[in-house]
């Protein structure tokens, strides 16, 4: 084949999936004046993911109870604000047809929910016995949750920069 006619095959190419009504309708449902919430969301159970290794590396540094405290505190509180974040999430992957027939999405999804189950266990395996829990498994778990926090961060923005999901198209 010449390099002509394989442009050519390349050029007639057909997403099936780009062809279905509402590909293009990616903005965000669920917002406040035009900031989508799930954006906003998010920020808090990543920080304190990240909020409960540090507290786990300072109490194994200092032995200093405080910091044991400290973390079972972080990780509830990951959870919880996971909880908001994962509520609005859902929202608007089922309420918005664009971001829901996009794979990205949904592999976004799923890492979510697999880090929302491990916050729930960090902060379930503290509960009776913060001090204890630390080391060496509560430690070794807040580890393995940053960086399943890291890639959902990573596949939520390659959604948001690469695809323009769930952002506002403005006026």
């Amino acid at each position: 084949m010449t390099e002509q006619m394989v442009q050519k095959d390349a050029d007639e190419l057909i997403d099936p999936v780009e062809q279905h009504s509402g590909y293009e309708e990616t903005e965000s449902r669920i917002g406040l004046w035009g900031h989508p919430l799930h954006a906003m969301t998010v920020a808090f159970p990543i920080a304190l993911t990240f909020c409960t290794l540090g507290a786990d590396g300072l109490y194994w540094w200092t032995g200093d109870e405080f910091w044991a405290r400290a973390a079972v505190w972080a990780a509830g509180t990951s959870f919880l604000f996971g909880l908001g974040a994962a509520a609005t999430g859902v929202a608007e992957l089922l309420l918005v047809p664009g971001i829901r027939m996009r794979a990205p999405a949904w592999t976004h999804a799923v890492i979510a929910v697999l880090l929302l189950s491990l916050l729930a266990t960090n902060w379930g395996y503290r509960l009776y016995g913060y001090q204890a829990a630390v080391l060496p498994y509560g430690i070794l778990l807040s580890l393995f949750n940053v960086i399943v926090v890291m890639a959902t961060g990573w596949h939520g923005g390659k959604l948001v920069f690469d695809y323009r999901l769930g952002t506002s198209k403005g006026s």
